[in-house]
């Protein structure tokens, strides 16, 4: 194996033992980088993946809430009894001789 330096061409043994740590420390800045410090570093790949989590989990639970109001529309479109209730509970409406009883 020969090895090279400035004089004669040849590295030594002492310039080999040099270049060996200033790799493993180049490598451990750049992994650092690439992990910490970078525009699409891990930390940011992560955040976007627990914020992509949340958000689906959002977009769940908004689909049951249709789903919920799409079943009390429908009810209360094909049913007179139910559009009755409801009205009364919530607009407070009263057939001619009920006997009304607002609570706080």
């Amino acid at each position: 194996m020969a090895l090279r330096n400035k004089k004669d061409g040849l590295l030594t043994r002492k310039d080999h033992n040099y270049f060996v740590p200033f790799v493993i420390i180049v490598t451990a800045l750049v992994a650092l980088w690439l992990l910490f410090l970078s525009h699409s570093s891990v930390l940011n790949w992560a955040r976007a993946g627990l914020e992509v989590r949340t958000q689906e989990r959002r977009m769940e639970r908004y689909r049951q809430e249709i789903q919920e109001m799409d079943a009390e529309i429908d009810a209360l479109t094909h049913n007179r009894d139910s559009l009755e209730k409801f009205a009364r509970e919530q607009y407070r409406f009263a057939v001619p001789g009920d006997d009304v009883y607002l609570m706080p």
